[in-house]
């Protein structure tokens, strides 16, 4: 009988462990914060907007032309009836106009109270990522483009800006 005691209290105890390790493993997965964002490509650089920013992403459509419009508006889209201004995101950041791609798209946006199509060579990923791994933008930034920018992160061994449609949005309209 004193076995049987003992083994019973052994088991006691191993089952004691397990719920203490099961315990300390919540603790140690508490779920960490998570963004939304779409990773697009311009120019074979990689950038990202904050996922709730982004209405649709739609395929490149014709583009009509706005008579006297900033030169990175390109002009306008129907879009299921809706007319939707269109930014050519290269000439705003002030780089290289997009190569024409059958991979282009839009990417219906809105910030700030200004809704938008931009202008993106092609999508590349939509993901959620951890609000730790966004860091702040480095120096190497162009000045101009760096006010725009709200982070950089990596992903699939490539850095990815993370702009800030509300600061480009709000850019527009000043």
């Amino acid at each position: 009988m004193g076995n049987e005691s003992g083994g019973g209290r052994k088991s006691d105890l191993i089952l004691e462990e397990i719920s203490k390790r099961k315990e300390k493993e919540q603790v140690v997965d508490v779920e960490e914060e998570k963004v939304k964002v779409v990773i697009f490509s311009l120019r074979g650089d990689w950038y990202a907007f904050y996922g709730e920013r982004v209405k649709e992403i739609l395929p490149l459509v014709t583009i009509y032309p706005v008579p006297g419009a900033a030169d990175y508006i390109p002009g306008v889209i129907n879009n299921r009836g809706e007319i939707e201004s269109v930014i050519n995101i290269n000439r705003f950041l002030g780089l290289a106009d997009p190569a024409p791609a059958a991979t282009g798209r839009i990417a219906l946006a809105e910030a700030e109270g200004v809704r938008s199509g931009i202008l993106v060579d092609s999508i590349e990923e939509v993901l959620d990522i951890p609000v730790s791994a966004v860091k702040p933008p480095l120096d190497t930034i162009a000045k101009g483009v760096k006010e725009l920018v709200a982070g950089q992160f990596h992903y699939a061994d490539r850095q990815v800006t993370l702009l800030d449609l509300g600061r480009i949005f709000s850019r527009l309209a000043a």
